[in-house]
């Protein structure tokens, strides 16, 4: 019945440019940290652009906005769309703020359209989904879902000390606990893939059906400092020696587990790390995904062996998270919506975190992805193309109506 009504093409792109005008970086990039200036300053711009189309403007008790547009009957829970607009430094433009652009030009084309939807309608902004200021990601989501305890994350503070509290304060975004988001009928996260699968499969649309599960853990391998000049190489105990083959036998056992596993170790600290010093210490995280909890326990288990195989070493779990499944129904009907567009697309399960894996444990949750160019995120270089948003936006927007228009 409605699927004449399409996305405002020049509006869309025309938002995407003035967001992205908050923070901007040199080489056309965004560095938008959570609760920085630009950030205060994107916000505001969502504000003022929600209100601008006749929507209602809140905000909770930690920071996470919501901009409403009512419907004919407001006691049925709200159809909710969005993700957030905080970056990491140095990030892309479409990283999380193109769900909420969208989910914006969404409710426009109801509007321009004359269409009462029969429940509210909300565009929410997660705070700090990054964590590139303050640690943990996802943190607002992950409080509103009960995974963190609010307390705690308002300790968590920035490099120069400033803590999550009161940067919040300053803001002038904190709100009351009563505007959380409790309850709806549905949240649909609209979001750039972040990888190469889409675009490498020549894929406009991924129906996302869930997030993988993943480990993290800190393993610590001792040593001996000594003269890097008069130390006989088998009188050593080099840490970093023994580390570079513990890494190598690592990848040796979990390379064997699975094709689809993915592990990183991404962060290495070496002490005394001076070049005439044999180093003393070695510590490195180790993170692994996959969608599979069989394959998750294998390699913890591969982990944890190395306590008991190596002397001189400690392992300690950081932390980890369990594969979500979306809504079954909900991802249903985002491919209904996709074939009758006439789409191409696939089901695939994100490897990386969202806002919508912590919502999905108390909403009825899916998510969109459309494709990164090369597959690069978290970069300036960062880039879906303009055809892909407007198949995205009439994805969203067409099973937004399916949802809320009788």
């Amino acid at each position: 019945m409605y699927k004449e009504i399409s996305i405002d093409t020049k509006q869309l792109l025309n938002s995407i440019e003035e967001f992205s005008s908050f923070g901007k970086t040199e080489k056309n990039g965004v560095t938008r940290l959570a609760l920085s200036r630009a950030d205060v300053e994107v916000r505001e711009h969502f504000r003022k652009v929600c209100e601008s189309i006749g929507m209602v403007l809140t905000y909770d008790d930690i920071g996470n906005m919501y901009g409403t547009l009512a419907g004919k009957n407001n006691d049925i829970p709200p159809i909710v769309m969005g993700s957030h607009l905080d970056t990491v430094e140095k990030g892309g433009k479409f990283d999380g703020s193109i769900g909420i652009i969208i989910g914006i030009e969404v409710v426009r084309a109801l509007v321009k359209n004359n269409i009462t939807p029969e429940m509210p309608i909300t565009v929410v902004n997660f705070t700090n989904e990054e964590g590139a200021r303050f640690e943990p990601a996802m943190m607002s989501s992950g409080i509103l879902a009960g995974q963190f305890d609010k307390d705690e994350m308002f300790t968590s503070s920035d490099s120069k000390g400033v803590t999550f509290k009161d940067a919040l304060k300053k803001s002038g975004f904190q709100g009351m606990i009563s505007n959380r988001l409790n309850k709806a009928t549905a949240f649909i996260e609209l979001h750039i893939e972040q990888g190469p699968v889409l675009e490498t499969e020549s894929l406009q649309i991924g129906i996302v059906d869930g997030v993988v599960g993943m480990v993290n853990y800190e393993i610590e391998v001792m040593g001996e400092s000594n003269h890097a000049g008069t130390t006989p190489m088998h009188l050593r105990k080099d840490a970093l020696f023994t580390t570079i083959d513990l890494i190598k036998k690592l990848r040796t056992n979990l390379d064997e587990l699975d094709n689809e596993l993915v592990y990183t170790i991404g962060r290495m600290n070496i002490t005394p790390n001076i070049h005439t010093v044999i180093p003393n210490k070695v510590v490195f995280t180790i993170e692994a995904r996959h969608k599979d909890e069989n394959v998750i326990n294998k390699v913890e288990s591969i982990l944890n062996l190395l306590d008991i195989e190596l002397n001189d070493i400690k392992i300690k779990k950081q932390w980890g998270r369990n594969t979500v499944d979306f809504n079954e129904e909900i991802v249903n009907k985002i491919e209904v919506i996709t074939k009758r567009l006439e789409y191409s697309y696939k089901k695939i399960t994100s490897g990386a975190g969202h806002d919508a894996q912590f919502i999905s444990t108390y909403i009825p949750t899916a998510m969109i992805f459309i494709p990164s160019v090369n597959g690069i995120s978290h970069s300036e270089k960062e880039l879906t193309l303009e055809k892909d948003c407007i198949a995205g936006a009439n994805v969203l927007l067409q099973t937004v109506l399916d949802i809320v228009v009788n």
